[in-house]
């Protein structure tokens, strides 16, 4: 199982939120890049951003943050917040990231994450971030009435690279991720699963490895307090 360090990227900086609320950030580094060096330094094998403020505008927003990220550090990233359109992808993809996540759009138009999954096999994920099941979309603001399983499973024969999962009501809690709901997902679904909301602990990381079926976990707030040890996470689960 793969660990992905959080950046979540607002207004230039490296922030958490709780729940989503955007009015709840706290910053934790206002260097991004140097934050991602000292996760690449620490171990890791993979980076996840996020642009925040993207997510909103539905465009991107922190560029200049992921380009000095992706010019700095030597680990693939995935990133997502405001891809909503080819062009975008592939924008992002030329400047090398490793891999765009697909949220709003999977839900909003479909066809255009097909179409992606197959120009750039291996390099679309698809964010499905959820309350209580049902996918919410445009930086978590909007609810909609979409089953997070039934969203996964009509994107089956797309080719994604994988779906990774976000329990909104976890995400920054501190009160661990939603092991049950994740891994019933990861079973319905070929797709390769990665976990993210609350994952706090490396009890945790091993509780989510020991389901059998879950491919990653992501994990922001807790590697910036320190409740989770990059290097003992790596140990773990190497």
């Amino acid at each position: 199982m793969i660990l992905y360090p959080a950046i979540d990227l607002k207004d230039g900086q490296a922030v958490r939120l709780v729940h989503g609320e955007m009015d709840q950030a706290t910053v934790f580094n206002d260097d991004p890049a140097a934050q991602a060096q000292e996760f690449v330094d620490a171990g890791c094998q993979w980076l996840h951003l996020v642009d925040l403020n993207g997510a909103f505008a539905g465009t991107p927003v922190n560029a200049a943050p992921v380009e000095a990220i992706l010019k700095r550090c030597k680990v693939p990233a995935q990133l997502g917040g405001g891809i909503r359109d080819m062009a975008t992808i592939e924008r992002w993809l030329d400047l090398g990231l490793a891999r765009v996540i697909l949220g709003t759009v999977a839900v909003e138009n479909p066809d255009l994450v097909r179409q992606a999954a197959k120009a750039f096999p291996g390099q679309v994920a698809v964010g499905l971030d959820a309350r209580n099941g049902r996918v919410a979309t445009r930086g978590w603001a909007e609810e909609t009435d979409v089953m997070v399983t039934d969203l996964a499973k009509s994107f089956e024969d797309a080719g994604i690279a994988a779906i990774i999962y976000t329990d909104i009501l976890r995400d920054g809690a501190m009160k661990g991720p939603n092991i049950d709901a994740t891994a019933d997902l990861a079973r319905a679904v070929d797709i390769p699963v990665i976990a993210s909301g609350g994952v706090s602990s490396l009890a945790d990381l091993t509780a989510l490895r020991d389901t059998g079926v879950i491919s990653g976990a992501i994990s922001g707030r807790a590697l910036y307090d320190g409740a989770i040890d990059l290097r003992a996470a790596m140990d773990l689960l190497a």
